[in-house]
């Protein structure tokens, strides 16, 4: 990628990002697609990407500092299997040829735009299933659940955070606000080890992934108000119609 046009692009879809990641989730599905328009292959643009939106997932935390206290020994235990599964997710990716990434990416996809769609259901499924009291933070599902999490997290990432608060609110039943800020807690240690192997051993594009990351963090600042004037469904509409397309594009590309 050399051009300032190019440059510009991923800057406005760093910025989406941003402002979608802020109010609903599921950025990656612009961003990951957007390094792939440009010309990088789609490992190298996932590998970029998931370097690119991880100082986004701090922001998010420290805005739910206020619901993350209490759960220090939770987020302690919770953290062995988060780093765990990432880096066998960034040891699995990379090992994936760069061919047979190319053939699964457009599933991996639909997987995430499947998510968001599901989101809303999932989320009225979950609370109609959740128990009444707290399993034990070290209970074998819960940290069986987190690693495999933390596995599809290093490996791809989109909807992780859809499937990480639908697992925590049924394995750990609790206030959602706390369960959504031990989500973001997770998601900032599972990339955290995940950007950390590939600054080692992935073939990260730096420059892009500067430029994404500082739009994106831009996005969530600023871009919030914008997001939030449309409906939520109309935003998970709209960053599902584009995921749908990027991937019918990709497939037959």
């Amino acid at each position: 990628m050399e051009t300032v046009l190019e440059y510009l692009f991923l800057v406005v879809a760093g910025f989406l990002a941003g402002a979608i990641n802020a109010v609903a989730g599921g950025g990656s599905l612009v961003s990951f697609p957007a390094l792939v328009a440009v010309g990088y292959a789609p490992k190298v643009a996932n590998i970029t990407n998931t370097v690119a939106m991880w100082p986004g997932y701090i922001g998010g935390t420290i805005g739910y500092a206020e619901q993350l206290r209490g759960q220090r020994r939770r987020v302690l235990i919770l953290t062995a299997p988060s780093i765990a599964g990432a880096i066998a997710g960034s040891a699995l990716l990379l090992y994936t040829s760069a061919e047979s990434f190319e053939a699964i990416v457009p599933f991996l996809i639909l997987f995430a735009a499947g998510l968001m769609a599901a989101q809303p259901r999932l989320a009225t499924w979950v609370a109609d299933h959740r128990g009444d009291r707290a399993q034990s933070d070290a209970n074998v599902e819960v940290l069986a659940g987190v690693f495999i999490l933390a596995v599809y997290g290093a490996y791809f990432g989109a909807g992780l955070g859809i499937l990480t608060l639908a697992v925590l609110a049924i394995l750990l039943p609790d206030d959602l606000h706390r369960s959504n800020a031990l989500k973001g807690m997770l998601s900032v240690i599972i990339n955290a080890a995940a950007v950390a192997y590939f600054a080692i051993w992935g073939p990260v594009e730096w420059a892009p992934a500067a430029v994404l990351g500082v739009a994106a963090l831009a996005g969530g600042f600023l871009g919030v108000g914008w997001a939030r004037r449309l409906s939520p469904q109309r935003l998970r509409q709209g960053v599902i119609g584009y995921a749908v397309l990027a991937a019918v594009v990709i497939f037959f590309t």
